[in-house]
C-alpha cells in the first residue's frame, strides 16, 4: 500500500467516541438549540416582546432527542445544561405564580429574575460552546 492509497473507514461512534462528522453535526444541533433558547430568553426580558413558547419546546425536544448522541463528549454537558435550564426555569416560573397574584399579573418581579437567570445560562452556554469547552453545572 502506498501513501496515495485511500482507505475508506467507517466513522467511529459510541460512548465518548464520535467521528468528526458526527461531532460537527452535534455542534450544529447545539447551536440551533441555543439560538432558539436565546430568542425565547431575550423575549422574556424585553418588555412587550412576545415569542411563542413553541420555540422553547422545539429546542427542548431537540435536546432530549440528541443528548444520547453526545454521551461521553464535551458536548454532553451542553445538552444537559440546556435541558436543566428549561426545567428549572419552568419550576421557578410555576413556584412564583403567587408573586404575580400580588401584582395582579400586571408585572411579576420574580419572573423577571427567573428570565434574567435563564438568559445568563443561555449566554454562558453559548460562550462555552463557541470556545469548544464543556459547560460546568
Amino acid at each position: 500500500m502506498s501513501n496515495n492509497d485511500i482507505i475508506d473507514v467507517e466513522p467511529i461512534s459510541g460512548r465518548g467516541r464520535v467521528s468528526p462528522k458526527a461531532h460537527d453535526s452535534l455542534k450544529t444541533w447545539g447551536w440551533v438549540s441555543y439560538v432558539l433558547h436565546l430568542i425565547v430568553a431575550v423575549a422574556a426580558v424585553v418588555p412587550g416582546a412576545q415569542v411563542s413558547i413553541a420555540l422553547l419546546i422545539i429546542a427542548l425536544v431537540m435536546d432530549f432527542v440528541k443528548k444520547d448522541d453526545a454521551a461521553g463528549t464535551w458536548q454532553e454537558s451542553h445538552f444537559r445544561w440546556r435541558i436543566r435550564s428549561v426545567l428549572w426555569a419552568t419550576v421557578w416560573y410555576v413556584v412564583t405564580i403567587p408573586v404575580g397574584l400580588l401584582f395582579l399579573f400586571v408585572w411579576n418581579p420574580a419572573w423577571l429574575l427567573v428570565s434574567i437567570w435563564f438568559l445568563y445560562r443561555i449566554v454562558k452556554g453559548m460562550v462555552r460552546m463557541n470556545a469548544g469547552r464543556a459547560v460546568d453545572a
